[in-house]
């Protein structure tokens, strides 16, 4: 085999090690991307207003909480589920209390089951579009506003649907800078009062 064989087969090797190479750094964003479009894996989809259709024919939604190993917040739904006609404009609340003597800030993983009708369940806001940051001792509540898309109907396998199950996970996030400068001072003039 020539030199330039050799050389030509290592420049096609290195290129082929850098395409797998990429394709693994992209696979997660481009599943990620790929689940919320077509709400495979139970990733609901997003609009900006209600929907103009609702069926006589109603469905139960249930909610569910949890929160990742290291999250120190209590999460929890306050209400177990409602029934809604499909169509119609749900809003529903949930629970985090910190519970720590420090600024915790954490954001919101989702999903929908089952899975066939998660590219119906339709968010129109909701607190897991955005990082959520609680003060020490802190408790909010927080809203989500959404609707099953009366299109579930017509759907081969999301049809058969009785209820839906919406699950969220918390995970700790770090602290924006805004608010780590806010829990220094914060915890300084604490430490100021209580001397």
């Amino acid at each position: 085999m020539s030199l330039a064989a050799t050389h030509k087969t290592a420049l096609k090797m290195t290129g082929v090690v850098l395409f797998m190479g990429a394709m693994g750094w992209a696979a997660i964003p481009m599943y990620n991307l790929f689940c919320q479009v077509t709400g495979y894996g139970g990733t609901t989809r997003e609009a900006a207003a209600p929907s103009d259709v609702v069926l006589d024919k109603s469905i139960r939604i249930r909610f569910d909480a949890s929160k990742d190993r290291d999250m120190p917040w209590e999460f929890k739904p306050l209400q177990k589920d409602m029934t809604l006609k499909i169509g119609e404009t749900g809003l529903a609340f949930y629970e985090a209390y910190n519970p720590t003597d420090r600024v915790v800030a954490g954001t919101a993983s989702y999903n929908v089951a089952p899975f066939a009708a998660g590219s119906f369940f339709i968010k129109i806001d909701c607190f897991c579009f955005t990082e959520q940051v609680l003060q020490p001792g802190e408790r909010v509540t927080m809203p989500v506003t959404f609707y099953v898309d009366p299109e579930i109907v017509d759907d081969d396998e999301a049809k058969y649907a009785r209820a839906i199950t919406l699950s969220y996970t918390f995970h700790e996030t770090p602290v924006p800078e805004d608010y780590a400068g806010l829990a220094v001072d914060g915890g300084g003039a604490q430490a100021a009062q209580a001397n």
